[in-house]
């Protein structure tokens, strides 16, 4: 009877609801600068039509998080939504065919930056206390929200801050990050774990000369090309760690959402980006994304610049990516690795810095989990599709909840095309939100009475 309530009530307000979302994504966030306080405002002020206190704590220029609470006491059962503010910057306005703030309504979908990732996520979540206080649902346990700022740069001003600060001695029992995690033409997933990222910083020094003389200089970015060359032996440097699922039973938990696992293998054969997408989980990866070098035509450079993106699976630590990456250049290329930026004018070697790290988490006892069984339950019912189990190819704030042990029952589930997030033309599906809504609403108050 209550959730027959709770579906008519978000049945009979689908147009505040979609408002409130265009409002949030009309209100400027890019990251960076940040400016997620404006948009906390906008919460904390939607929430208090109803009551419900809120704490936007400012950590810069015009930057913050928020928490909210349906209840003041914590000491029980405590579930808590997770979800950004800050969106990334739309690049060139140009090649947007609607403007990126304009949250624009068109063909059952809503255009804007953030529409996706992942203020459709948020504002599910932030209408989900508002439902249930309006509706004065009876709980035994405590909605947390806590919606934050920097997770496009870093996370650690924004979770990870919360998560040591304001939240540290609260006991929580499961938590939902509302990441978009729609993969078409697949259904939605529910992710379980995530890579880890680490960026780091390659400088080659060399000896300057005159072009005319090359052989008296040591070339920087010959010496780059040649660890370039030599990235792919990186692996017998670095320990072997299995995936946390292995790829036949990542694909048995795929074709669970199909008819049959002949159907879905079908699709597979025939989407080389969902191949794609399987085989990006199941592995480390390491990209060169920058690279800089030289100062004019005629000199020979003493120094080359280049950044290395690292996807890291759950189990494998920042300090196996450094040690590899050193032993790789001195044994196969035979350059020195030092710690130091800085060396006589003479000195051949390379620098390493680590710009950036966090590293792969997974929710290991999932299986046996009740609560997800229930939001499993949820999902297909509301949808009409069962979703499948999955790993996050990227990486997001869940590691800070699973690694630190704060949550390790940690998963991600949202509304919006993953692959559409930081595109140009981003949409969110409108239906999509409000099945969010549904999918949220039902899951707190099953969990929580």
């Amino acid at each position: 009877m209550t959730e027959e309530l709770i579906i008519r009530e978000i049945e009979n307000n689908t147009e505040e609801y979609i408002q409130f979302l265009r409002d949030l994504i009309q209100t400027e966030s890019y990251n960076p600068p940040g400016n997620e306080k404006d948009v906390a405002l906008m919460i904390q002020q939607y929430l208090k039509d109803v009551n419900i206190e809120s704490e936007i704590l400012p950590f810069g220029a015009n930057r913050a998080n928020l928490i909210a609470t349906l209840k003041d006491n914590t000491n029980g059962k405590n579930l808590l939504f997770n979800g950004h503010m800050d969106v990334v910057p739309p690049g060139i306005e140009e090649d947007w065919k609607l403007p990126p703030l304009s949250a624009t309504i068109k063909r059952k979908k809503i255009f804007g930056r953030g529409t996706t990732d992942m203020k459709g996520g948020l504002a599910a979540m932030v209408i989900v206390l508002k439902i249930i206080k309006k509706l004065g649902l009876e709980l035994s346990g405590n909605l947390i929200l806590n919606a934050v700022g920097d997770e496009e740069t870093s996370g650690e001003l924004g979770t990870k801050w919360c998560l040591e600060n304001k939240l540290k001695d609260i006991s929580v029992d499961f938590t939902l990050i509302g990441e978009p995690t729609n993969i078409k033409p697949l259904p939605h997933a529910i992710m379980l774990g995530e890579r880890g990222r680490v960026l780091v910083k390659v400088v080659t020094n060399g000896i300057s000369a005159h072009a005319a003389l090359s052989s008296l200089g040591k070339n920087a970015i010959y010496m780059m090309s040649k660890i370039i060359e030599n990235l792919d032996k990186l692996d017998k440097y670095m320990p072997y760690v299995e995936p946390p699922i292995n790829k036949e039973r990542l694909k048995e938990l795929v074709s669970d959402s199909f008819v049959s696992e002949e159907i879905f293998s079908k699709i597979l054969d025939d989407q080389p980006r969902l191949q794609t997408l399987l085989d990006s989980v199941l592995k480390s990866t390491r990209v060169l994304t920058t690279i800089n070098g030289g100062i004019k035509d005629n000199v020979i450079p003493d120094m080359c610049e280049a950044t290395i993106d690292f996807r890291l699976l759950a189990g494998q630590k920042v300090e196996e990516v450094i040690n590899g990456l050193s032993q790789l250049i001195s044994n196969e290329v035979g350059f020195d690795v030092r710690d130091e930026p800085t060396g006589n004018p003479d000195d051949v070697f390379v620098y390493l810095e680590i710009l950036s790290a966090s590293e792969g988490s997974y929710f290991k006892d999932w299986e046996d989990s009740q609560d997800l069984k229930l939001l499993y339950k949820l999902i297909s019912e509301t949808y009409q599709k069962k979703p499948f189990y999955f790993l996050y190819p990227p990486s997001s704030d869940a590691h800070y909840l699973r690694n630190s042990g704060f949550c390790p029952q940690t998963i991600m589930f949202g509304p919006g095309v993953a692959l559409t997030a930081h595109s140009t033309n981003e949409y969110i599906e409108i239906q999509d939100f409000i099945n969010a809504i549904k999918v949220y609403t039902l899951f707190a108050y099953n969990f929580l009475r």
